[in-house]
């Protein structure tokens, strides 16, 4: 079995939060979240790491985080660029936004052959999931269906209290397999409780605040990489025509379609850590403090990587 790498989803910009927040420092070091990620998933065993992200940002991405962490892990760089699609697509005229988590993750076609883990570049996950999803991903292997893994987190432990957020609403049977995954864009915590809505706020609807939701932490093998390529032309069709604008090649949609069709299993490893991240602005300041925090008691090293 290949030794699994980790592929970090970094292409987009943060156009709530203002800037490229991948690089915005949360320690008086100048580490950003993606530091902490990555020496998390050093020590779970990963060697190697896979940066998803635009030419456009390269330059500032490298002398922020890139240059850096190759003095510890083996790098590479993919690129999601918006007119990357299959022949016979074209980006529809004013199209700016990208097509997805879906389309991130199939930049790595090239480059990934073996088992992988997917992770957001400005979310904090937490010790314990890299080693869970490292340990998965090095004793199991695909037979007559796929086996792949998510760490599920705690919805409540996933809010910001400054805005709103984009979660993948998680189902299981009894023994932790995923049954399925409804992604809510818009999540708020709200004086009514937990709530979402679909229709930018007229109406909203009670989500109960334990309810398991994906982080976009997954474990993969190299199975993914195919299904992706091969169901990116049928999701463009009908995208483009219903939602040219803003339609979006949700990875755990692709996951939800391969349980329903009995081709894959997904384990959902559940973490009860706090997620910290900075989508808005405000975030920041909660972080740094979470951070502080972490090192104080022990978790990480005040020097983070000199330890």
């Amino acid at each position: 079995m290949k030794k699994p790498v980790l592929v970090i989803m970094a292409a987009g910009m943060g156009s709530r939060y203002g800037g490229l927040k991948q690089i915005d420092p949360v320690d008086n070091e100048g580490h950003i979240i993606m530091d902490f990620s990555i020496y998390d998933a050093k020590r779970a065993g990963f060697e190697k790491v896979v940066f998803i992200i635009k030419k456009a940002i390269e330059k500032e991405f490298k002398a922020g985080i890139g240059d850096r962490i190759s003095q510890y892990m083996d790098v590479e760089y993919v690129y999601q660029e918006l007119d990357t699609l299959p022949e016979g697509f074209e980006v529809p005229e004013g199209r700016v936004k990208p097509f997805g988590t879906g389309h991130a993750i199939l930049s790595c076609k090239d480059v990934v052959d073996g088992p992988f883990a997917v992770i957001n570049a400005d979310d904090y996950y937490g010790v314990h999931a890299f080693q869970e999803i490292y340990n998965y991903l090095t004793e199991n292997e695909d037979d007559e269906k796929y086996h792949y893994a998510m760490v599920g987190y705690i919805l409540s432990n996933t809010l910001t209290e400054n805005g709103y957020v984009s979660r993948g609403i998680c189902e299981m049977d009894k023994d932790a397999f995923l049954t399925g995954i409804t992604e809510r864009t818009h999540i708020e915590q709200r004086d009514m409780g937990v709530q979402f809505t679909e229709d930018d706020g007229q109406t909203w609807e009670d989500i109960a605040a334990d309810s398991i939701v994906s982080m976009n932490m997954f474990g993969f093998t190299a199975s993914m990489l195919k299904e992706l390529e091969c169901r990116f032309p049928e999701f463009l069709e009908k995208g483009l025509e219903e939602n040219p604008m803003k339609c979006e090649y949700f990875l755990p949609s692709v996951v939800s379609d391969l349980i329903e069709e009995d081709k894959a299993d997904v384990k959902v490893l559940r973490s009860e850590d706090r997620w910290y991240g900075i989508t808005y602005k405000e975030d920041k300041e909660a972080v740094v403090s979470a951070v502080q925090k972490l090192k104080d008691t022990g978790v990480y090293p005040q020097h983070l990587w000199e330890a």
